[in-house]
């Protein structure tokens, strides 16, 4: 199955698993189409069933989870400094199956057209649909896509949030299957919550999202964080779910943008350059096999 995948695809780093949730008999799970099996353990160790047999690939354990590769990444796991900070929450809010292409996940995650309509009264409103005119740009000495200036007023825009807030954005764009956003802390003028989601390709139309959060709140529960954040989760799974077509179109004009659509255009380019296209329409066509235990 890798020898069909571009390079691109096979040298990127990928969240897998949550460290603390692997049980001790391990788990089961599959990446870019090839099954993976866990250990459990202090030191996990993670194998690959290929056509040439079994392989056990290079792990790394960031930010309470585990990442392996397929390939040999020339740089390591995203770096997130604000993980760092002492008193931030640490708040993993699960995995999420989505029958959808990662690409397609990551695009969503930016897209702040669909917040008053999909997310209404919590991170926009029907009054205030117009998204304004934000930055983005490829940066290529960290090769990332990187969203800024976006502002949004959202009625409830966290779990602290006791009335509608002036929101501003910042996407970061780390890996062609992670995003980091760093958005207004309601507590703090100076300091940011941070929001990562690692996006697992389990088959070019089916991915896991892992959502987690970095953030500045000793009020709220960690049942109440994670509750809220799924809610937004969850209303999103109903519109990738229906999107058609499944992979992301990677060719100019093939779907029309407007000006909120920047940070998409910038995406859709810079897989293009990378030559990564797991999930697009320049990849490997969708399969019929229902994966189950992702």
């Amino acid at each position: 199955m890798t020898k069909s995948l571009d390079q691109a695809t096979l040298d990127q780093w990928y969240c897998i698993q949550n460290v603390a949730e692997i049980p001790v008999s391990g788990v089961r799970t599959r990446l870019l189409g090839v099954d993976l099996s866990i250990s459990a353990g202090p030191e996990p160790t993670v194998q690959a069933s290929e056509d040439t047999g079994v392989r056990t690939l290079p792990v790394r354990q960031r930010y309470g989870y585990l990442w392996t590769t397929l390939g040999a990444p020339n740089k390591d796991v995203p770096d997130i400094p604000e993980a760092e900070e002492p008193d931030r929450r640490y708040v993993p809010c699960g995995a999420v199956k989505v029958q959808s292409s990662a690409p397609r996940v990551v695009e969503n995650f930016l897209d702040m057209a669909h917040f008053p309509f999909v997310h209404t009264d919590i991170l926009g409103s029907e009054e205030h649909p117009e998204v304004e005119k934000y930055k983005c740009e490829i940066r290529r000495e960290v090769d990332e896509v990187w969203a800024t200036d976006c502002v949004f007023t959202q009625p409830r825009a966290a779990k602290l949030s006791t009335e509608p807030l002036r929101t501003d954005y910042i996407y970061r764009i780390t890996t062609p299957y992670t995003v980091v956003l760093y958005k207004t802390c309601p507590i703090s003028k100076t300091r940011w919550d941070v929001i990562a989601l690692f996006v697992q390709p389990v088959e070019p139309g089916l991915s896991r999202a892992h959502p987690v959060m970095f953030l500045l709140d000793d009020v709220s529960t960690d049942a109440e964080l994670i509750a809220f954040q799924q809610v937004i989760f969850l209303q999103d799974r109903i519109i990738l779910e229906n999107q058609r077509p499944v992979l992301l179109p990677i060719e100019p004009r093939s779907e029309t943008p407007t000006r909120a659509d920047a940070s998409s255009i910038a995406y859709r380019r810079w897989l293009k350059e990378k030559g990564c296209f797991y999930g697009t329409s320049l990849g490997p066509a969708l399969g019929t096999q229902q994966f189950q235990q992702v």
